[in-house]
């Protein structure tokens, strides 16, 4: 039988995901709307929601950053104008990158 391995988080990992969970419920609960509103407006279930406020860091990004954005906590820019920027600046320094890190080969030297 397969064995399921824990996934294990960094300290910093479960501070950060407990920080956004909290944010999204002070917005959701500033705006005046219920779990259950803001879980059908993301479409996501009531559960998944409740992970997400108590800091699940199992639960998945895009249903984070969806419930954060209805209840208008800023992620990475106070607005969508700031957020394309930062894409187009990400997307700038992306191409001067190269595609792929490999690991660099060490001669053999097979000269005896």
């Amino acid at each position: 039988m397969a064995r399921i391995k824990k996934r294990t988080y960094s300290r910093y990992t479960r501070h950060a995901v407990h920080l956004l969970g909290m944010l999204i419920r002070t917005g959701r609960i500033e705006r005046k709307i219920t779990t259950r509103e803001l879980a059908e407006r993301a479409g996501i279930s009531r559960d998944l929601l409740y992970r997400i406020e108590n800091g699940d860091p199992r639960v998945s990004l895009g249903a984070a950053f969806e419930a954060a954005a209805i209840v208008g906590v800023p992620l990475f820019a106070p607005d969508a104008a700031s957020l394309d920027v930062h894409s187009r600046h990400a997307a700038e320094k992306l191409t001067l990158l190269p595609k792929a890190v490999r690991k660099r080969q060490t001669d053999v030297k097979d000269d005896f």
